[in-house]
C-alpha cells in the first residue's frame, strides 16, 4: 500500500550483527564505556636442538576490543529501562511471566518468537509465559528475521507494505485495537446506538500507537464514522516520513535539531508542539486562536469531547463517567470502571483515548486525529438534549490541503492516482508536469505538500510557469508566473472545442449513441477569467464573446485576489472599493452595471443573482426540451456523477443541442466564483444556450 520512504538498513544491520551485538544480551552486561576487552593470555612454546633444549614464552595475539554501537544511546532509552512498568507489569502475577498476548512488544523473547528469529513461524507468538527480566535489546531488532521485514499487519487487518526497516518499529507501535474492533463489538452487542449493553466494554487502543495515527485511514486505527472520509498517510517532506527519519532509533529521541531547519523557533522537543503550517488555515477547536500549534488545537478538541462524553453519560445513560489517563480502565464510574456503555459512547471514548495515547499525534498525523475528535463530538451532540457548544470548531482544511476529501481520496481503492488526474490530484503530479511536460500515475496523497508548488523549501521559490496550455489548445498567460502556476489546474478538463469535436456532423435534434456528457470539471476559474481567449465555454457560431476580465490594477490575477494557501478571497481589500463588502458572502452582492440581464426586474442585485436566475431558466428550458423533443425526462444533481440523470440512471439520450446547453450549464455551476472571475462571459454563454434550446429570454439582456 505504501512506498518505502527511508533508506534500507540491511547493510548497517548486517555489520552490527557481525561485530557482536549479542554483547547487549550478555549475562554480565556492558559497562558504560561501550567497549569490552578480551583477556590477554600466553602459551609456552618449546624448541629443541642437538645442543640444548630452550623454552620460549610467546604471547598469543591480543584480540581487538569489541565496540557495541550505540550502546549508550540505547541504555538511556525506554526500550532498555528494566524498571519500567512496560517490563515489570507482570511481576506480581502467578506465575510472574509475560503472557503470549503481551510478549510480542514487552519481551525480547516474545518479539523474536513473533518474527521467527527463534526458528518459529513468523506472525504469531507460539510460546507461553516469557521471563519478566527482558527488555528490548540489540538483537530484538537486529537479527536475521528482522532484516527482511517490509510490511506490517495492523489491528484492523490491513497490511501496509513497502516499509523497509520501519516495519520493525511498526510491529509494536500500532496499537491493539482499531475502528474495526469497535464495529465488531457493537455488532455483537446488537443494540441501538443509545442503549446500554452489558456486552460492551471499553476497548483501549494501548500506548504509543504512532503507526496507526501516521497512516490514518489507510490503517483505520481510529473509529471512522460512516459517511465521513479521513486523511490518509501523513507525508511530511522528503527525508522525514518514517519513524527513523524523525527519531533516533536507539535513544528514541526526536531529532529536534533537524526539525529546526524548517521550523523556526524549535530548539527542544517541547517546542514542536508550537508548530503550525500555512496548510492549517482553519480554527479547529474554535477558540479563536489561529496561531497556536496543532498540539493545542487537539487539546482544545479533547476538552470539548470529554465534556460531551460526560454530558452524554449523565443525560442519556443516566450515569457518571470520569477519565483518568493513569488508571486502568481509564473511564471510571462511581464504583470503579465505567460499565454503562452504549455503542455511541464507546465510539467516542475510543477516539478520545486514541488521541491521548499517542502523545506525538499532532506531528504524526494531527489532522486525522482532529477529524476523529470532531466527528465524535458531532455524533454525541446528535443525541444530547443540550448539545455541547461546537459551532465554531472546524474539521476540514482549505481545498489544497483537505486530504480527507474526495479530491484526494477518490483513488484510495485503486492505490494510485491515474495519469489523467495526477497533475492536480496528487502531491507530486504538478511538479513532474512542470518539469517534464508529462503526467504519470502517482501515489495517493493527503492533499498538496509545500513541494507541490515550491521548487525550493528553503527559499520557497515556486516552480516557473511562463504560459499555460488550456484544454481548447490555446495557450495564455496572466503575465505572472505565480498566477500561471494556479491555472495549470484551475482550467477545467474540457472546452468548447471538445463539444464541437464530439457533435460535429450530427443533426442538432437527433439523439446519438455516440454522444456523452462532457464535464468541464471543478473550479475552472482560469478559463472563466480569460473568457474567449481560451474558449472554456461552448461559444455559439455567429456570436462574439468577452475575453479576459480586466479588473483594476493589483487585483487582476489569482494570487492578487486570493490567499495562495487558503484560497480565501482577500475580502478586506475588496471592501476598499466595494462598499458593504465585509465577508465572502457579500461578494455576491457586487454589481457595477445597471442592465437587467436575467429579466427579473431587479437591477440592484449582485451579478451573482443575475447569473443564478439565468442558470435556473436554462435548466428549465433543457428539461422542457428533453421531455418535448427527446421524449425522456432530465434531472440534475450537482453532487452526484454524472450530474445529469434520466429515469434509469445517468442521462444517455443526448442530442447535440442538448449537450451544448448542458455543457454550458455545468460550466457556470462548477465555477462558483464565475460571477466575479468573468460574469459577463458566463452570462453570454448562458443566454446563448437559452436562445439555442428555445428557452424564454423575454426581458433578458445579453451582455
Amino acid at each position: 500500500m505504501r512506498r518505502k520512504h527511508g533508506p534500507a538498513l540491511a547493510l548497517v544491520l548486517a555489520f552490527v550483527l557481525a561485530i557482536g551485538l549479542a554483547a547487549c544480551d550478555s549475562d554480565d552486561g556492558a559497562d558504560e564505556t561501550t567497549t569490552s576487552a578480551a583477556p590477554t593470555t600466553t602459551s609456552a612454546a618449546t624448541t629443541t636442538t642437538a645442543a640444548e633444549t630452550t623454552t620460549t614464552t610467546v604471547p598469543e595475539p591480543e584480540e581487538p576490543e569489541l565496540e557495541v554501537p550505540f550502546l549508550a544511546l540505547w541504555e538511556g532509552s525506554g526500550h532498555a529501562d528494566a524498571t519500567a512498568e512496560a517490563f515489570r507489569h507482570w511481576d506480581e502475577d502467578d506465575p510472574a511471566a509475560v503472557p503470549a498476548s503481551c510478549a510480542k512488544c514487552h519481551s525480547d523473547y516474545g518479539f523474536k518468537d513473533f518474527v521467527g528469529a527463534d526458528g518459529s513461524a513468523f506472525g504469531a507468538v507460539d510460546a507461553e509465559n516469557f521471563p519478566t527480566d527482558s527488555v528490548i535489546t540489540c538483537t530484538t531488532c537486529h537479527n536475521e528475521a528482522t532484516l527482511h521485514l517490509d510490511s506490517v499487519v495492523m489491528p484492523s487487518g490491513v497490511e501496509i507494505t513497502g516499509l523497509g526497516s520501519e516495519a520493525i518499529c511498526m510491529q509494536c507501535h500500532q496499537g491493539r485495537e482499531s475502528g474495526v474492533s469497535i464495529d465488531e463489538a457493537v455488532a455483537a452487542a446488537a443494540v441501538d446506538e443509545d442503549t446500554v449493553s452489558e456486552d460492551l466494554r471499553f476497548l483501549n487502543i494501548h500506548y504509543y500507537a504512532a503507526a496507526a495515527t501516521k497512516y490514518g485511514t489507510e490503517a483505520m486505527g481510529g473509529y471512522q464514522y460512516e459517511g465521513k472520509t479521513y486523511d490518509a498517510f501523513f507525508d511530511h517532506v522528503e527525508g522525514y516520513s518514517t519513524c527513523a527519519d524523525c527519531h533516533n532509533t536507539h535513544s528514541l529521541e526526536l531529532k529536534v535539531e533537524e526539525c529546526s531547519t524548517c521550523h523556526a523557533g524549535v530548539a527542544t522537543a517541547e517546542d514542536t508542539r508550537n508548530i503550525r503550517m500555512v496548510s492549517s488555515g482553519v480554527d479547529y477547536d474554535g477558540d479563536g486562536d489561529m496561531t497556536e500549534g496543532i498540539a493545542f488545537e487537539i487539546e482544545g478538541l479533547q476538552e470539548i469531547l470529554l465534556s460531551a462524553i460526560e454530558a452524554y453519560a449523565a443525560d442519556v445513560v443516566g450515569a457518571t463517567i470520569s477519565y483518568d489517563a493513569a488508571q486502568y480502565p481509564y473511564f471510571l464510574g462511581d464504583d470503579g470502571g465505567f460499565a454503562s456503555w452504549t455503542p455511541r459512547l464507546l465510539k467516542a471514548a475510543y477516539n478520545y483515548q486514541l488521541s491521548l495515547k499517542d502523545p506525538g499525534a499532532y506531528a504524526h498525523n494531527g489532522k486525522y486525529v482532529i477529524q476523529l475528535l470532531v466527528d465524535s463530538i458531532e455524533d454525541l451532540n446528535t443525541a444530547l438534549p443540550t448539545p455541547v457548544a461546537a459551532e465554531a470548531i472546524n474539521r476540514i482544511d482549505h481545498g489544497h490541503f483537505a486530504g480527507s476529501e474526495e479530491a484526494f481520496r477518490h483513488w484510495d481503492e485503486d492505490g494510485e492516482v491515474s495519469a489523467s488526474c495526477s497533475k492536480c490530484h496528487s502531491a507530486e503530479g504538478l511538479p513532474l508536469f512542470l518539469e517534464q511536460g508529462v503526467t504519470i500515475n502517482q501515489p495517493t496523497s493527503n492533499g498538496f505538500l509545500c513541494s507541490t508548488c515550491h521548487a525550493d523549501l528553503m527559499t520557497f521559490e515556486r516552480y516557473p510557469s511562463e504560459e499555460v496550455a488550456f484544454p481548447s489548445g490555446a495557450t495564455a498567460t496572466l503575465d505572472d508566473p505565480d498566477a500561471n502556476l494556479c491555472m495549470n489546474c484551475h482550467q477545467g478538463r474540457e472546452s468548447g472545442a471538445s463539444v464541437v469535436r464530439l457533435t460535429e456532423g450530427l443533426d442538432d435534434d437527433t439523439v446519438s449513441e455516440n454522444l456523452r456528457f462532457l464535464n468541464v470539471h471543478y473550479f475552472a476559474a482560469g478559463a472563466t477569467l480569460l473568457g474567449n481567449e481560451v474558449g472554456g465555454g461552448f461559444e455559439y457560431p455567429g456570436q462574439t464573446y468577452t475575453g479576459r476580465f480586466e479588473h483594476v490594477d493589483n487585483f487582476n490575477t489569482c494570487v492578487e485576489c486570493h490567499d495562495a494557501h487558503t484560497q480565501e478571497v482577500e475580502v478586506e481589500a475588496c471592501g476598499g472599493c466595494h462598499g458593504g463588502v465585509e465577508s465572502a458572502e457579500d461578494l455576491a452582492t457586487i454589481r457595477m452595471r445597471p442592465d437587467d440581464f436575467d429579466g427579473d426586474g431587479d437591477t440592484t442585485e449582485g451579478i451573482a443573482g443575475e447569473v443564478e436566475t439565468m442558470a435556473e431558466a436554462l435548466l428549465t428550458a433543457m428539461q422542457e426540451y428533453a421531455t418535448e423533443t427527446v421524449g425522456t425526462e432530465l434531472s440534475y444533481d450537482p453532487n452526484s456523477y454524472p450530474y445529469f440523470f434520466g429515469p434509469d440512471g445517468g442521462y444517455n439520450q443526448w442530442t447535440p443541442r442538448l449537450l451544448r446547453a448542458a455543457y454550458n450549464y455545468q460550466y457556470a455551476a462548477k465555477d462558483p466564483g464565475g460571477f466575479a472571475h468573468n460574469g459577463t462571459y458566463i452570462m453570454e454563454i448562458l443566454y446563448d444556450s437559452l436562445v439555442d434550446i428555445g428557452g424564454d429570454v423575454t426581458g433578458m439582456t445579453r451582455p
